[in-house]
């Protein structure tokens, strides 16, 4: 609804009554002055002529009922649906995104990845691998060096001790 007092008309189309209509609307005024006065009468049967009259309100004007005219750009109202036909369609899995896939990809790899290091099978699992080994024996070679170091001094104690 317009706010406001006054309502602009511009750019509205313009809507002609046709002859054939206008005559129409003087025949239901002629025939609702009759059935008021019948109705005075008789309630039941003025019900019935009311709905008579709602009836033609309703039948196609002009060459309306002719030409069916479908506008494309309007969307189709929705029709129901079984329940059992909806409960199939939502069994089956939803589309995912461009990115949704990349992800879940991505995380597949991954995990992929992360089994074949574990296993030693990657470069860099083998490389690690590696110095690993290279620190152990660096280890191994200290403590047996501290060890012998160890032996040294005890001697000496020994030796010192015993003269």
């Amino acid at each position: 609804m317009p706010r406001g007092k006054y309502v602009n008309h511009k750019g509205r189309s313009r809507h002609f009554t046709s002859p054939e209509e206008m005559e129409e609307e003087m025949k239901k005024k002629h025939r609702s002055k009759d059935e008021s006065d019948e109705s005075e009468e008789e309630s039941a049967s003025g019900s019935e002529a009311e709905e008579d009259s709602e009836d033609e309100d309703h039948k196609a004007k002009g060459v309306e009922s002719l030409i069916e005219i479908e506008n494309p750009n309007r969307a189709p109202r929705k029709q129901a649906q079984k329940v059992s036909a909806v409960n199939v369609d939502k069994a089956n899995k939803p589309e995912l995104s461009r990115r949704e896939r990349e992800e879940i990809e991505k995380q597949r790899t991954q995990a992929h990845y992360q089994k074949l290091h574990a296993e030693g099978k990657t470069e860099q699992a083998r490389a690690d691998l590696a110095r690993l080994a290279i620190i152990k024996q660096h280890r191994a070679e200290a403590a047996a060096r501290r060890e012998a170091e160890k032996k040294a001094k005890e001697e000496k104690k020994k030796a010192s001790t015993s003269k």
